[in-house]
């Protein structure tokens, strides 16, 4: 039996499950738009402009969803900085201390995307901000805030996997598990929330970016629980929250969604919409599984 039986739960709350999933997505939809900002074309605009619409947002929530669960609001400011020397904070061998910057300069590039797609669309009266979007200066944004956006949506399953508890500890595939999630639930609400705005071409190519990431998502979890052994399986994933997992994240969240991405003519004109929404259950339900399976041990 693995030693992570014998550690102490962290006693999460749901605080911690909606910063998951919606730092998730964030993270996803910026990384997503920064691809599009770079290889795309001038009619992908409004999706690009849409990534960043859903990025900022979605880390500031999960940034005040974080502050909540840590309760005491200064924890998060003395990650960044030292209490009494007020010098940069930064340790590269604490996740803790890695995540915290990243999280933080990712806010920072989702700020300077939306002001310049903002200025962009002329919602506000700064036109010469939209440069943040164009030319050099947008490539080097978009890089440096896509890489951001790929580490912050990959972070939080890195996070479990080097805390030392069941599951979360015996496969190294979490933080690959969630970013692939975060890629697919991100391409699914931006097909739910730009269908009216968007290019078919665009939505043509964010129903592939979310089918390539279900299907990779689909073999990457076999792969987690593998890996997991027996003995972790049997006491964290073959009960209640492996059917909740079987049923909710695999079924519903993956085959249904990728049928309905093959065969749009099952539901019409639904056919889209219920795909993106069970992509988004199925994320979030994954997550679900992932930490409570692990606290109730």
């Amino acid at each position: 039996m693995p030693d992570t039986f014998f550690t102490e739960a962290p006693h999460w709350q749901w605080w911690i499950i909606w910063y998951f999933f919606i730092g998730g997505i964030g993270g996803g939809s910026y990384a997503i738009a920064a691809l599009l900002h770079i290889f795309g074309e001038p009619e992908d605009r409004p999706i690009v402009r849409l990534g960043y619409y859903i990025a900022l947002p979605s880390i500031i929530v999960s940034g005040i969803l974080l502050t909540l669960d840590l309760t005491r609001p200064e924890r998060f400011y003395h990650m960044l900085v030292q209490s009494k020397t007020f010098v940069p904070a930064f340790k590269y061998w604490s996740p803790m201390s890695v995540g915290s910057w990243g999280i933080t300069l990712f806010g920072l590039f989702a700020f300077l995307s939306t002001v310049g797609a903002l200025a962009e669309t002329g919602r506000l009266p700064w036109s010469g901000l939209s440069r943040l979007n164009q030319g050099t200066l947008g490539l080097v944004i978009n890089l440096a805030g896509g890489l951001c956006g790929f580490f912050v949506a990959g972070y939080t399953g890195v996070l479990l996997s080097v805390t030392n508890r069941p599951l979360w500890s015996d496969t190294p595939l979490l933080g690959l598990l969630f970013l692939l999630s975060a890629f697919s639930t991100a391409a699914a609400l931006l097909l739910l929330v730009g269908r009216r705005r968007a290019q078919p071409e665009s939505l043509e190519w964010l129903s592939q970016i979310d089918s390539w990431a279900l299907i990779l998502e689909l073999v990457v979890l076999g792969a987690v629980i593998l890996s997991v052994g027996t003995v972790v399986a049997r006491e964290v994933l073959f009960n209640a929250w492996g059917v909740l997992l079987l049923v909710g994240v695999v079924l519903a969240g993956i085959l249904v969604p990728l049928l309905l991405h093959w065969r749009p003519r099952l539901l019409g004109a639904a056919s889209p919409l219920g795909a993106a929404a069970l992509v988004l259950l199925g994320g979030f339900i994954l997550r679900v599984v992932m930490l409570l399976s692990s606290e109730a041990v």
